[in-house]
This record gives C-alpha cells, sequence and structure tokens, in this order.
C-alpha cells in the first residue's frame, strides 16, 4: 500500500468510491425490492384462475417465476457484498473526510444563522459566590460579646468580565458584594442589624482595571485601576495584604529567566491611598523581587524581599478605615508612617506524590519607634487543591503581629476579627466535591494583645464555606 501524499489520494479516491458504491447499492435494492413485491402480487392474484387461463398467460407466469427466482438471486449476491464491505471498512482518511464535511456543513448552518458580534467573541465572563457560617467565641475584656458565642451567617458574590482589546491590552471588571466601610472584606451579613428584615445588599465595583502585556517584551504586565492584588504574598499570608483589597494605581510586573531552572520576578508601583485638595496625598509605594530556582522532581525553593513606602500617613485619618489596633497620636490620626521591609522565603517538595511546601515571612516598620513593629509568619501545606474532583490540601500556619507592624487598614480582616495586635493559629482544610464546587473549613484560635481599642482576651473563630464557581 502507498504511503505519503500518494497513499492518502489513493485512499481519497478508495473512500469516495466506497461511498458513491453504497449510495448505489441502496438505490438498487429498493428498485429491486419494489419489483420482487409487485410479482409477488401478481402470482398471488393470478394463481386461483390458473386453471382457466390459456397458454400466453401460463408463458407470462413462468417468465415472471423466472424474474423472481433472478431478482432473488441479485438480492442474495447485493447482501453477501454488503456483509464484505462490513468486514472491511472504508480507509481512515475516508472517514476523516466524512467528518470533515460534517463540519464544515454546520459551520455553513451557523454562518447562515448568524454568530455573535466580535466585540462579544473577545469578553471573558467569570465568577464565584461563597456561603459561610461563622461562629466566634469572644472572651475579651471589652468585647460585647465577652464569654458568649455568636453565630453569623454571610455571603459573597463576584461577577467579572475580561475584554480582550487587542494582542496587547486586556480590561477586567469585577463587581462584588460588601460595604464601603473597609477594603478588607467583600461579605455580606444575612440579617444584619443595620438593615435586617430581608433587606436588599450592595453590590461595588470591585476591580475595573488595564493589563497591557506588550509582545515585544515576553513576561512584562503593566496593571493601571482599581486591580487585583500584585504583590507576592508566600503561602497567601495575609500580613500587609487582606486578600479582598483591591489596590488603586499603577503597578508593573515582570518575570524572566535567570538560566536553567532559575527565574525572577520584579513588581514595582505607585498606589493610591487618599487624595487631598489641601494637603498632600497619601500614597503607598512598593518595590519587590523574588527568585525561583527549581530543584527537579517537584521541588523549588523561593526567596524574595519587599519595600513598602507609605507616604503621608503620620498625624492623619483616612475616612473609612480604622485604626484598629495602630497607635493613635492622641486625637485619632495615626501615630506613625509605615515603612515596611519584608523578607521570605518558601521551600516546595511532594510527600508521597503530594505537592506540599513549608514557608515565613518577616515584617519590620522601620517608622515605627515605639518597639511594638515587628511581624512574622510560618506554615506548611501538605497536598495542593486543583480542578480535579477529590482532590484536596491541608494547612496550618502560625503568626505575631505587634500593633505598629503593618498598616491595620489592609491586614487580615479575619484573624482576631482584622487589624493589628495579635497572635494565633490557623487551621484549614479544602476539598473539591463537585465540579466548580469547593468546601473550606478554617478554624483560629487567637489572642490579642496590646492594643489600646481592646484590652486582650482569647478569640476563637470557626469559618465552614461552600463556594461555587464559574
Amino acid at each position: 500500500m502507498e504511503s505519503g501524499v500518494g497513499g492518502d489520494k489513493q485512499y481519497n479516491q478508495m473512500g469516495a468510491i466506497s461511498g458513491k458504491r453504497r449510495i448505489e447499492m441502496k438505490v438498487r435494492c429498493w428498485k429491486i425490492l419494489t419489483a420482487a413485491l409487485i410479482a409477488a402480487m401478481f402470482l398471488a392474484i393470478a394463481t386461483p384462475h390458473a386453471a382457466c387461463a390459456d397458454e400466453s398467460t401460463e408463458a407470462r407466469l413462468r417468465k415472471l417465476e423466472a424474474t423472481l427466482a433472478a431478482v432473488q438471486q441479485e438480492l442474495a449476491a447485493l447482501k453477501a457484498e454488503q456483509s464484505a464491505q462490513k468486514s472491511n471498512p472504508a480507509p481512515v482518511a475516508y472517514e476523516k473526510q466524512l467528518d470533515d464535511m460534517v463540519a464544515k456543513a454546520i459551520d455553513e448552518r451557523a454562518a447562515e444563522m448568524g454568530s455573535a458580534p466580535s466585540w462579544l467573541q473577545d469578553m471573558e465572563f467569570f465568577g464565584d459566590f461563597r456561603y459561610r457560617h461563622e461562629q466566634i467565641n469572644d472572651t475579651g475584656e471589652s468585647s460585647s460579646i465577652s464569654g458568649q458565642q455568636r453565630d453569623r451567617n454571610r455571603i459573597r458574590a463576584r461577577i467579572g468580565l475580561k475584554a480582550t482589546i487587542n494582542d496587547e491590552f486586556d480590561t477586567i471588571f469585577r463587581l462584588a458584594s460588601g460595604s464601603s466601610d473597609t477594603p478588607t472584606s467583600t461579605n455580606q451579613t444575612l440579617g444584619d442589624s443595620a438593615s435586617d428584615s430581608f433587606s436588599s445588599k450592595e453590590v461595588w465595583l470591585d476591580w475595573a482595571y488595564f493589563d497591557y502585556h506588550p509582545d515585544s517584551v515576553g513576561g512584562l504586565n503593566v496593571y493601571g485601576g482599581k486591580m487585583k492584588q500584585p504583590f507576592y504574598r508566600v503561602g497567601k499570608n495575609q500580613l500587609v495584604w487582606d486578600s479582598d483589597v483591591s489596590p488603586e494605581g499603577v503597578v508593573g510586573s515582570y518575570t524572566f529567566d535567570l538560566g536553567v531552572s532559575n527565574t525572577a520576578t520584579i513588581n514595582a508601583g505607585g498606589l493610591w491611598m487618599r487624595e487631598r485638595s489641601g494637603d498632600a496625598d497619601s500614597s503607598f509605594w512598593g518595590l519587590q523581587g523574588l527568585v525561583k530556582h527549581d530543584l527537579g522532581e517537584g521541588r523549588h525553593v523561593l526567596g524574595g524581599v519587599s519595600y513598602y513606602d507609605m507616604g503621608n500617613i503620620e498625624d492623619h485619618t483616612l475616612a473609612g478605615v480604622s485604626l484598629n489596633g495602630n497607635t493613635s497620636d492622641g486625637t485619632g490620626a495615626y501615630k506613625f508612617d509605615y515603612n515596611l521591609i519584608e523578607g521570605f522565603a518558601e521551600y516546595g517538595f511532594p510527600i508521597c506524590e503530594m505537592p506540599s511546601a513549608v514557608f515565613a515571612n518577616y515584617i519590620e516598620n522601620t517608622a515605627a519607634t515605639s518597639g511594638n513593629n515587628n511581624a512574622f509568619f510560618i506554615g506548611c501545606r501538605l497536598n495542593k487543591i486543583g480542578n480535579k474532583v477529590g482532590s484536596w490540601q491541608l494547612g496550618y500556619s502560625y503568626r505575631e503581629v505587634d500593633p505598629d507592624a503593618v498598616f491595620a487598614g489592609l491586614t487580615n480582616s479575619d484573624i482576631w476579627s482584622g487589624g493589628t495586635g495579635g497572635k494565633g493559629h490557623q487551621l484549614g482544610f479544602r476539598y473539591h466535591l463537585l465540579k466548580d464546587v469547593e468546601t473550606s473549613l478554617s478554624y483560629y484560635i487567637t489572642e490579642r494583645y496590646d492594643r489600646p481599642d481592646q484590652k486582650g482576651g482569647d478569640l476563637n473563630i470557626l469559618h465552614a464555606d461552600m463556594i461555587f464557581k464559574f
């Protein structure tokens, strides 16, 4: 048998001939069966009158009987040929030709019906919904629920749109539940005392930014607007940035190779905290660098440093942001600026073929002179949840955050109910229950200390989540 172009041509010809032959066979079968049926009917009618039939009639009957016999023989031959066709199917090339013809017909039909506008084809929708049951046990001396257990149910809804403008520009928008009271949470409490009796919940503009990724500089992304979190957080810790914070400004991120098995990333940008008409603006400047080395066999090491400089925060207040643990100057304004030096590291490795990792983070606020200006975080993760149903991960972390170690208005809002001046453990488990459905359990065992707005006390919190993604 020929191969290459000639062989394909022969296959196509054989396939075409075979297809044509099948059609001709079907037509002949119908004609033959019709003729046989008519002849049989005629014989059935003529047989009762055979005794009075003349010689010419008998001759015609014998001729019809002979014709019927010939028809039966040809029909048997066609059946044998058809059986041989089934045992020797058409070549693969012929089957592919049929598939291509069907696909072309579908495309032509879709074109006739009309397709979506080009601007709609370049859009991608995404989102998620989370239902959370939260249980709080607070023994704080100044807590309104001291010695009691508080249970509440909360929801988070987010829906986004990514629009591809051209090969180098995308724009991303997202709406989310939450409130204007804090940038660190998109939760809405069901039956909230401030808006009870099944009142409607608020939705806000959570993301609105562009993503510039020039073809001429691979690995470079420039973001501008109200954007997703652009800085790397080892172990997804939330010492500096709560996961719900959407910074506002312009940030560039550049990832490049450093040789075999080594990559580096630089993140830098300016963010706007508060614009003032009669005074200097409050801003947030960040510069971060990290290097990752692939050790092979599912192992890697990662290390990096960050520097965050919050400008014009000292002796100022920020609308919608409480001190929440940070030291006051006595008038309700911030006593210190927040110039943070951060160092972090991560080691990833497999345990029984499960991707796992250990990580650590340390931060010092060089602008604070109170002595309460350090924070650290250590943690580990066993396995890693993925898109496959049944995948899971287990995590543990411990942290201590002094009152003036980080800016309280942007740090984790879940552990010890948010802010600074606390320490404690976090245990977490996530499980991919169904397609695009996850379950999650988080338990915080914490203690508040040295907070001007709280005298201390234990605070244990349980989060039970159902998360639906689309």
